[in-house]
C-alpha cells in the first residue's frame, strides 16, 4: 500500500505559476512509476506528466514545455512545476504512483484544485 497526499493548489491569472507536490509514504519501495493527471469540468481524466524511477519523463503535448515533472528519492516526494499557466489548464490535479513487483496497482492521491483565470 501507498499514500498519497498532495498540496500546492490554488488560483492563479493566465501565465502564473504553481508547484504542486506529492509525498508518498507506505510500500515506497515497490514504486516504479509516479505522475499526475488532472480532471476538468465534465472531462475524462487525462494523464499529464509521469516520470520513471530511473528519471525518464513523458508530458502531454498541451504542457509540454510548460510544465516539469521532478522527484526527490530521499523525501519519496514528486512535484509538478507549472508554468505559464493558461486556463484550459484548469481542473483537479492528482498524483499517481504505480507500485508493486509483481502485479502492479495504481495508487491517487486526495486531488487538489487549480484554477487559472483569464
Amino acid at each position: 500500500q501507498v499514500q498519497l497526499v498532495e498540496s500546492g493548489g490554488g488560483l492563479v491569472q493566465a501565465g502564473g505559476s504553481l508547484r504542486l507536490s506529492c509525498a508518498a509514504s507506505g510500500s515506497i519501495s515497490s514504486i516504479q512509476l509516479m505522475g499526475w493527471y488532472r480532471q476538468a469540468p465534465g472531462k475524462q481524466r487525462e494523464l499529464v506528466t509521469t516520470i520513471t524511477n530511473s528519471g525518464s519523463t513523458n508530458y502531454i503535448d498541451s504542457v509540454k514545455g510548460r510544465f516539469t515533472i521532478s522527484r526527490d528519492n530521499a523525501k519519496n516526494t514528486v512535484y509538478l512545476q507549472m508554468n505559464s499557466l493558461k486556463p484550459e489548464d484548469t481542473a483537479v490535479y492528482y498524483c499517481y504512483v504505480l507500485a508493486g513487483t509483481i502485479l502492479p496497482s495504481a495508487y491517487w492521491g486526495q486531488g487538489t484544485q487549480v484554477t487559472v483565470s483569464s
